[in-house]
């Protein structure tokens, strides 16, 4: 009985010590509404098995900017009463990463899995004026800006870390950093 007791001091004690040891992650991206997020050195697991969905409706992506983490299931929903195809030509410039889903009508979804970290720049072959973005992040610290660029990621263990922030139309600005509870990082991109 003694020993279970001692096992269950040593285990509460270390939870409690991992919790102390995270922090946030704020700051602010000039401009406005863009993602942030982070990479670490250390693998880090998937923490989701939940797909999410991404519509095409009104001849858009809807969102028109997805963020997820690495591993994650995104179903492709068509929405509008016409047939949408999805594809995209690289995964961060990466040609080798090209993936074409096909055409599908009204009602139907495809489903992928995104294996890969990287920007995904998603068009339809049938209607070239449609184009989203998912952000596919490598670790679960991520975060949409606000309208005015404020973000803020909560929980970030401590430790280094390479803090990315994606902007439409801008190139990915990168910093190093050291999260030692709460940090923060300002970006003004490009």
């Amino acid at each position: 009985m003694k020993t279970k007791y001692v096992l269950l001091v040593s285990v509460l004690a270390l939870v409690t010590a991992q919790m102390s040891f995270a922090g946030s992650l704020k700051g602010k991206v000039a401009p406005g509404k863009s993602v942030v997020y982070l990479e670490s050195a250390a693998p880090v697991p998937v923490t989701t098995d939940k797909p999410v969905t991404m519509d095409q409706k009104g001849l858009s992506f809807q969102p028109h900017v997805m963020v997820i983490q690495l591993g994650t299931t995104v179903e492709f929903l068509n929405s509008d009463k016409v047939q949408h195809n999805v594809f995209w030509p690289s995964i961060s410039g990466d040609k080798k990463k090209t993936h074409n889903m096909g055409t599908w009508p009204q009602g139907q979804k495809k489903a992928f899995k995104f294996n890969d970290p990287g920007v995904v720049t998603l068009l339809c072959n049938v209607h070239p004026e449609m184009a989203g973005y998912i952000i596919v992040s490598p670790t679960p610290y991520f975060a949409e800006t606000d309208a005015n660029g404020a973000y803020s990621i909560a929980n970030v263990p401590d430790g280094q870390y390479t803090v990315n922030a994606w902007h439409e139309g801008k190139k990915i600005s990168s910093k190093k950093i050291t999260v030692t509870g709460d940090t923060s990082a300002d970006f003004t991109l490009q």
